[in-house]
């Protein structure tokens, strides 16, 4: 049974690795993709929000459809749409077909997310979630991490497509193996999706994102005038369908159970204040201290290296102490670090900044998985589906919201006080979702104590 087990975590995150490997290839090959499409850098921005953005919209009506048809499926299908989002990537002929490519590798993205989180806590019990979601998490870190590292090299030597090339025989091997022995979970055939509470959603959610996405460019612009209130329009409209609902996309119960609200707003604190931090600081290195792109870029490397590292520890420390006490200490630590960022002046040590980056992913790394596992121990095994959406839902806002509030405050204080003190500012405001973040994880009654190990689930 163990070495089941092990295997099926094992073919589950190879096929996560397979498809998130080439997430952060655009950030390092953006300028060589917008000459080759002819087209400029900010409009291929779109390849990198776009799918930040798809993530956000599908995660909740992915995560229920798993739930009901079964989520094996679910990943199975997150692995195809990975495979042709590849391929369609690496023969793109110009900017709107990479563009669409990328949209829609978030929703596979979305699909493997929501169903590895379904399957995986189906087979291991509550005592062992936390350990299983920092190797989950070491992959969702890792895989970028090594496509910072190859990709650079490949686009300089053969081409950026070359990159999308490679990872076809990848996934395919993935989808081979999963194919093979991924177990399906139980489905809910009497349920049937709520289809006008799922386009709701989808519309408020992804008006909300977007409005938030365009915001930097300015908030009077047309399209996020429009946006704000079709979501909120939206929003109210999906709240009184699900109240009706005979099978919701989102139960509104949980939205009045803390050990479930909470967790989701730390999670999305969390991620404001480290993917904002993340935009940030490549921008602060060069404009605002003087190093040079790839002394910057060498830099970046600490964070999510140091995320991967502490994921698979974050487990055994909230085995031994509670899930509570390692998201309290990851938001303090992270809080540190933006605290660390705002006082940087030029001059100061380059071992400083290592260390303030190591910190912001280790801080990262250790609460992701003790955070996501408080939620999975408030909802149902057959809902874990839709638990996983809500959870991915937050955390996406929190993501968009930081980077671009962030960049807005760096922007508007530029010209009053100067280069580094608007990037101190900014990095001051991530400190503050910091705390929330602490306060929101500290207020959690149910993991207040370690939680025991139980006899896992048998595979199906």
């Amino acid at each position: 049974m163990a070495r089941s087990r092990g295997w099926l975590l094992v073919s589950v995150l190879f096929g996560l690795f397979a498809s998130n490997l080439t997430f952060t290839v655009f950030n390092v090959a953006l300028v060589s993709i917008a000459r080759n499409l002819h087209t400029t850098s900010s409009t291929l921005t779109w390849a990198i929000t776009g799918p930040l953005l798809a993530i956000g919209v599908s995660a909740p009506v992915l995560g229920k459809t798993g739930d009901i048809r079964g989520h094996r499926r679910l990943y199975l299908a997150g692995l195809v749409g990975s495979l042709c989002c590849a391929a369609l990537t690496a023969v793109a002929w110009n900017a709107t077909s990479l563009i669409v490519a990328r949209l829609f590798s978030g929703l596979g993205s979305a699909c493997l997310t929501a169903s590895s989180w379904a399957i995986l806590f189906r087979v291991f019990g509550p005592g062992e979630r936390t350990k299983v979601l920092g190797w989950w998490s070491l992959v969702g870190a890792g895989g970028p991490v090594i496509g910072v590292a190859i990709g650079g090299p490949v686009v300089q030597a053969f081409g950026w497509r070359w990159i999308f090339i490679a990872q076809i025989p990848l996934i395919v091997a993935a989808l081979m193996v999963n194919w093979r022995g991924l177990p399906e979970t139980d489905r809910s055939p009497g349920e049937a999706l709520d289809v006008p509470g799922a386009l709701l959603l989808a519309i408020g959610v992804g008006a909300l994102l977007f409005a938030v996405n365009q915001g930097s460019r300015g908030w009077s612009r047309p399209l996020v005038m429009i946006s704000v209130p079709v979501a909120v329009v939206a929003l109210a409209g999906f709240v009184l369908v699900e109240r009706r609902a005979r099978s919701p996309v989102f139960p509104l119960s949980w939205l009045s159970n803390r050990e479930f609200v909470l967790p989701c707003v730390a999670a999305s604190a969390i991620n404001f204040a480290y993917m904002g931090g993340f935009f940030l600081t490549p921008l602060f290195l060069e404009q605002g201290l003087g190093y040079g792109i790839g002394a910057a870029g060498f830099f970046q490397i600490a964070r999510p290296l140091a995320f991967a590292v502490a994921s698979p520890t974050a487990g055994y420390l909230a085995f031994r102490t509670g899930e509570r006490a390692v998201a309290v200490a990851g938001a303090t630590l992270l809080g540190a670090s933006m605290l660390v960022f705002s006082v940087l002046r030029p001059g100061d040590s380059a071992v400083l900044i290592v260390v303030a980056l190591a910190a912001s992913g280790l801080a990262n790394g250790v609460s992701t998985p003790a955070v996501s596992a408080m939620v999975a121990a408030t909802v149902e095994p057959n809902r874990m589906g839709s638990a996983s959406g809500a959870v991915q839902v937050a955390s996406q806002m929190g993501v968009v919201t930081g980077i671009q509030v962030m960049e807005t405050i760096q922007v508007a204080r530029h010209h009053t006080v100067g280069v580094v003190q608007s990037y101190q500012d900014a990095y001051l405001v991530g400190a503050v979702f910091t705390v929330v973040a602490v306060v929101a994880a500290w207020m959690i009654r149910s993991a207040r104590r370690p939680v025991p190990a139980v006899v896992p689930a048998e595979l199906a």
